[in-house]
C-alpha cells in the first residue's frame, strides 16, 4: 500500500478537513474554574430543592443522590488535578 502524501506540490501543509474548528483561530481549550463553579452551584440547587411543598421522601433521595454523585466528580476532579503533575 502507498503511503499517504501529506504535502500539496507547493510543500505547503494540507489542512485536514476533520481538524477542531477552533485550531484556526488559536482557541481549543474549555473553561475549567467555570465548569467547576457551576458544578458547585448544581450541586447547592439540588440541596435547596429539597426545600418545598412535596410529600413524598423518593423526591429527597433523588435530590441528594444527584447532589452526591456531582460533589463526588467535582472533588474526584480536584484531586486528580492536584496530583496530576506527579505522574
Amino acid at each position: 500500500m502507498a503511503e499517504l502524501d501529506t504535502r500539496d506540490e507547493h510543500a505547503h501543509p494540507v489542512r485536514d478537513p476533520h481538524a477542531e474548528p477552533s485550531v484556526e483561530w488559536g482557541w481549543h481549550g474549555s473553561f475549567p474554574r467555570t465548569t467547576r463553579i457551576g458544578g458547585w452551584a448544581i450541586v447547592a440547587t439540588l440541596l435547596l430543592m429539597m426545600i418545598g411543598n412535596h410529600e413524598g421522601r423518593v423526591e429527597d433521595l433523588w435530590l441528594v443522590g444527584l447532589a452526591v454523585t456531582i460533589a463526588i466528580v467535582l472533588v474526584s476532579d480536584q484531586i486528580q488535578r492536584r496530583t496530576s503533575w506527579r505522574r
